[in-house]
């Protein structure tokens, strides 16, 4: 399993339309083979912050639906980013 977290900062007030804008690479991802989970959403603390979380069967699912990554728009919104993936050897339940 293959875990990508962290975050993008984008200007406090474009990050409505940031979100707004990802809709279609979330409905995309979900429906992408060897995705268990995929979300981007708005920090609740922090007005400029957007948290990344993806679940993933596979490193081969990861790289298969990436491409080339985000698109133009978006990278030029982002001021800065902290996203990094992660090889995961087990999983327990906590419920």
């Amino acid at each position: 399993m293959v875990i990508v977290a962290g975050h993008i900062t984008v200007e406090p007030q474009q990050r409505d339309s940031y979100l707004a804008d990802c809709a279609d690479v979330v409905r995309q991802a979900r429906g992408a083979a060897g995705c268990l989970d995929f979300s981007i959403t708005a920090d609740l603390l922090d007005p400029g912050r957007v948290n990344i979380f993806e679940r993933w069967e596979s490193q081969a699912a990861v790289e298969a639906f990436r491409g080339s990554g985000p698109s133009d728009e978006q990278g030029a919104a982002m001021l800065s980013a902290s996203v990094a993936e992660y090889d995961i050897a087990g999983v327990r339940s906590l419920t």
